[in-house]
This record gives structure tokens, sequence and C-alpha cells, in this order.
């Protein structure tokens, strides 16, 4: 059938578009509040572009096409990010912080779980600029508060540092291939595979290793590590950096897991996940990504996060139906000034047309204005 659409990917219907349009424009109002300025990307940019500093998975997400103005290879995006970073970068130029957000559709070439949907409507903000904690404590903050906003308040927000697998990854002398299996490994915490992996690793990396899928709870899991994990400088940093996020977010719902990597191409220092909602996925994602900056010529902290609208939405109830009211289809000064003024007030007005008497409760009518004494009045709507 021509009408069908392709797996994962939907229409939304009133109801549905209703819940994400109030959403988008509460949380794009909220960033706007907090000094986040709004942009908008274009759907499309040349392949290069948009996944620079990403790394492989973003490109294999991607759908490409062949330009037919220039023939050089397109992308349409599939994360907005990127694109936000090279507005920062090249546009804006901008040589202290910068806050700014966003909201569109994105598209994947496949589903990330198999209920998924592969164009997700992805909503998030980005702080470039500072390198400090203070950068990352706020990101989270507001990931919290927009969550709460949206009311599918964070039950668990996860933290983990990409910089203690980087760390490691280094000391066991890893090729880059085999790199890329150790992060699967860890991230699925299939630690049978990761014994199997590991077996010509040297001590104390090798048990290091091993250990990460073990480090998750509350704080006390980042001592835990600072006693177990090789003493070197870029996991004590890192280890600090989760110390300073366990005082200052201590209000929070916030756990430490450190073998979560989500990202490991694309972060390079504190990154999260968020749940909330009875979602057994995460909600939202987010993290510090120097590096992505730094691809694009322009060395720049930057941290942020992102989630998919449609995710949010499916939490929530549908909105409570508001009556519209049916005004007759007429040139009367009085009537045309009436319903102006009803619609100032918020109400809906919906003008008949010839031939479609009995219908109008379809377009949720459930009103009507009526000439009574010489006024037009609102009534309860007849004959429907």
């Amino acid at each position: 059938m021509r009408w069908v659409l392709p797996d994962h990917i939907q229409d939304a219907l009133p109801s549905e578009a209703d819940k994400l349009e109030g959403l988008r424009r509460k949380l794009l109002d909220a960033f706007r509040l907090r000094g986040y300025q709004q942009v908008m990307p274009p759907l499309l940019e040349y392949l290069d572009s948009l996944t620079t500093g990403a790394g492989r998975d973003l490109r294999l997400r991607t759908y490409q096409l062949v330009d037919q103005l220039s023939g050089r290879t397109m992308g349409v995006r599939a994360d907005m990010t990127p694109q936000v970073t090279r507005i920062d970068s090249h546009l804006l130029n901008r040589q202290g912080v910068t806050r700014l957000c966003y909201c569109g559709s994105v598209l994947h070439t496949l589903p990330s779980t198999l209920t998924a949907t592969r164009e997700p409507l992805q909503l998030g903000a980005e702080l470039y600029g500072h390198a400090g904690m203070e950068a990352d404590i706020e990101v989270l903050r507001l990931l919290a508060e927009v969550m709460r906003l949206a009311d599918v308040p964070a039950t668990r927000i996860d933290i983990g540092h990409v910089g203690l697998f980087h760390a490691l990854a280094g000391r066991a002398g890893l090729v880059p291939g085999r790199e890329e299996m150790l992060f699967d490994l860890l991230q699925s915490k299939d630690v049978p595979g990761l014994r199997e992996m590991l077996v010509d690793v040297a001590e104390p990396v090798r048990s290091a290793l091993l250990m990460l899928p073990e480090l998750y709870g509350g704080p006390e899991v980042i001592e835990l590590a600072a006693a177990r994990l090789p003493k070197d400088a870029e996991i004590a940093a890192a280890l600090d950096d989760l110390r300073q996020l366990a005082v200052a977010l201590a209000d929070l719902p916030i756990s430490f897991d450190l073998a979560d990597l989500r990202g490991y191409h694309y972060h390079s220092g504190v990154v999260f996940a968020a749940y909330g909602g009875g979602s057994p996925a995460a909600l939202a994602l987010g993290g510090r990504y120097d590096r992505v900056a730094e691809a694009f010529g322009r060395a720049r902290p930057a941290t942020g996060f992102s989630l998919d609208l449609r995710e949010l939405a499916l939490r929530l109830p549908d909105p409570e139906a508001i009556g519209a009211i049916l005004a007759p289809h007429a040139q009367d000064a009085a009537l045309l000034t009436e319903i102006a003024v009803l619609r100032e007030q918020g109400e809906i007005v919906v003008t008949t047309l010839p031939g479609h008497d009995g219908t109008w409760n379809e377009a949720g009518c459930d009103r009507q204005l009526v000439m009574r004494g010489g006024r037009w009045t609102v009534e309860p709507l007849q004959g429907e």
C-alpha cells in the first residue's frame, strides 16, 4: 500500500502533536529563561561537516545521499549536537561562555531499540567555553529541571567518566580495533567476554578493567575505585571530577556507573544518563565532549545533553480535550468582533462551511455562537 510508512517512522496525530508542541514550548522557554539561546541548524549538511569529531558510530547512523548541485556526499542529521558545535565554533565565534539550545527532527538509519522511532524529535542544551566542573553541574541540574517540568521527573541519573576508560585502555596497549571491542564489552557488562579478551593484558590493568562493571552505586563507589584502581594522574583527575559532582548534586537522584561509557567516540569526560517515567532505557543522555569542538579547528570546552521529545510525550497522559465554539459563516460585523474577542481570550472558534451540518463535533466543537435578543451568545452545541 502506497500510504504505509516505513518501519519505525510514525505520524503524530492531533493528540500526540499537541503534547509534543506543548512540551517543546515549555522546555524551550525554560532554556531561554536560563540564558540558553535557540539555534536552528539545517536538516542536511555535507557529510564531513555533519559527523566531524563524532566518531564512527554517528556516521553509521547517518543517512547519506549525493548533492545534485555539488556532487558531494551529504547527510541527513542523526544528531544535532555537532551542528550546534559548528555554529558555536565558526558562526558565533564568541570568546566567553555560550549557552545554546535547539529542538528538531533527526533521522537514524536504524532504531536504537526495537520500539524506538527512527525519527526522534531531539531537544537539547549545550554549554561552551568553560572547562570547569561548574559547567557540568549546571547542565546536570538543568537536565533534572527539564524532566521535572515535563512531568517525567528523573528517578535515577547514572554518572560515569570516559577518562577512566581512556587511561586504562591506554595502559593496556590495545590496538584501536580491540579497544572498540573492549568498549562494547564494558558497555554491556559482559564479564566473561572481558575475561577472555583481557587474558594477555598485564596486571594491574587487567584486574582494573574487570572491576569497572562492579563499580556501580553511590558516592562510596568513587572511593572504592580510588583504592583499587592503578595510581594514575588521569584516573585521579576523573575520580576528583566525580567527587565534585557527588557533593554538588547530593540532592538529586544520582548514582555512579564507572562502566557506563556511552559516547566513547564522542565524549571526553563526565557522561550521564537519566531515567524516569518507568522506561527501562535512558530518556536523556549527555556529557562533556571537548574533542568535537577541537575537530572543528577551535579547541573549546563543551558539555550538554539531549533527549527525544517523543519518548517524553509517550509517558504523559493525553491532554484534556478543549472544546471549540462553532460560529456561523457570515460577514456580520458584530459576529466577527465577537469571534475576535473570544480568540483573544484563548477560545478556539471554528466557522461553519456550507453542507457539513452534523459533523462539527469531529472538529471538537461542543458550543456554538447564536444570536439571542440581538446579541451573540455562547450556548451548548445542539443537533450534532
